[in-house]
């Protein structure tokens, strides 16, 4: 590493080796990746614990900028929910961060002119309405950061054109995100709920593609591992079980954000038959018997029949996976980095299939659900990074070995 013209203050940033800039790149975007499996633990945590509403307002926590709501006030539900806010901001700033980052040296210059533009932000907050300083230190604070990283910003090659574009599309689902998440406090819509947990689990999905994209194995290639016919072979089971998982994860998130508690109590029996009574008076009965004092509405005929089915497709997603690793092992040697996420895989469906029904066993026990939740998010990254790994294009004739290829010809080739 060398200092680039005009020294350590010129403003100008650090030149670097593509190596490191590269290797550096990819465990940030490994940490991004790790910061948003924590929050979707986090939220987890909140639907479990029926925090969601512990903090009636958004954006700012009972009237407070979230970022100085006192200390003293994190108690109960609002722990959880409040937590959780600070934590989404974390995992946005995270994936601004490496969004601009892919851009290389280029992005040096947003950062300035952003800095400037968010500097005077604060100025025109703390001038035209001073009882909102919390919010006007806050833009200074993000000012002045953005200000920092354009002085010291790497000077390191733009990415591909294709993870440049995939660092601005994981902003705005960021953004995306957080308004979902925010609607669901002030509009108090369930759907919302479901939406918003749906898209966490794409989200994770996402960054890990884009941290695969980064990996030095991704990048040391000289074809995509889709060239192999064998990986190609895999892509239709790989596909199927990566949807069911997904509407696996829609089933789940439904469940929970129906806020009727556990409409079926017990396993792998339903109120003791193979399928459960849904007649209006057993319907009442179940209601009469039932042990939870957590839940906020009554069970109906449609929260059972959606638990029933996601235990149905439970047994769907275990038999297509198992069925995509028994492929896989027949198709791959033992030391190809694809069986051995494939057995990844399996063993992560396995311990999905425990979870759920431990989660009915312990009476829906928050740590427990939330467990399941957190697994069951990793069980569809991992479906997506088989799926990528396995339709990727060709692309030898335009990526050259990882840190081999300069700018210039990057710029040159529209990579």
């Amino acid at each position: 590493m060398r200092w680039g013209r005009g020294g350590p203050f010129g403003c100008v940033g650090y030149v670097v080796s593509s190596d490191f800039s590269s290797l550096a790149l990819y465990r940030f975007a490994g940490l991004t990746v790790l910061a948003v499996l924590v929050l979707i633990g986090a939220g987890g945590l909140v639907t479990s614990h029926g925090a969601g509403m512990a903090v009636p307002d958004w954006p700012n926590t009972y009237g407070y900028n979230m970022f100085f709501f006192p200390i003293s006030q994190w108690i109960g539900g609002i722990f959880y929910e409040h937590t959780h806010r600070l934590l989404g901001a974390a995992v946005g700033l995270l994936t601004l961060v490496l969004a601009i980052w892919m851009q290389g040296a280029p992005a040096r210059p947003w950062l300035r002119r952003a800095g400037w533009a968010l500097l005077g932000g604060a100025l025109t907050v703390s001038l035209i309405w001073p009882a909102r300083w919390q919010d006007a230190v806050v833009l200074g604070a993000t000012a002045l950061a953005a200000l920092g990283a354009s002085a010291f910003w790497p000077r390191c090659a733009p990415q591909s054109a294709v993870l440049r574009r995939l660092g601005w599309i994981a902003v705005a689902m960021v953004i995306l995100q957080g308004i979902l998440g925010g609607l669901r406090v002030t509009l108090y819509k369930d759907e919302l709920g479901i939406v918003h947990a749906t898209l966490a689990q794409c989200f994770l999905a996402f960054m890990g593609v884009i941290a695969l994209m980064l990996s030095p194995w991704w990048r040391r290639r000289e074809t995509a591992p889709a060239a192999d016919p064998e990986v190609r072979s895999l892509r239709g089971v790989y596909a199927l079980a990566t949807a069911l998982v997904l509407g696996q994860l829609v089933l789940g998130a439904t469940m929970r954000h129906e806020h009727a508690g556990l409409a079926v109590p017990d396993f792998p029996l339903a109120y003791g038959r193979l399928w459960p009574a849904t007649d209006p008076e057993s319907i009442a009965r179940y209601n009469q018997q039932r042990l939870e004092t957590r839940a906020l509405n009554d069970i109906t005929a449609t929260h059972i029949y959606v638990h029933m089915a996601h235990r149905l497709l439970a047994l769907g997603v275990l038999g297509a996976i198992g069925w995509a690793w028994i492929r896989t092992r027949r198709c791959l040697p033992r030391d190809h980095a694809v069986r051995r996420l494939a057995g990844v895989w399996l063993a992560l469906v396995g311990m999905q299939f425990l979870l759920g029904a431990w989660t009915v066993w312990s009476n829906k026990a928050a740590d427990v659900a939330t467990l399941h939740v957190v697994t069951g998010a990793v069980t569809f990254m991992s479906g997506v990074l088989l799926s990528v790994t396995a339709f990727a294009p060709r692309v030898h004739e335009r990526v050259q070995p990882w840190g081999r290829v300069s700018w210039a010809a990057q710029a040159a080739t529209g990579v």
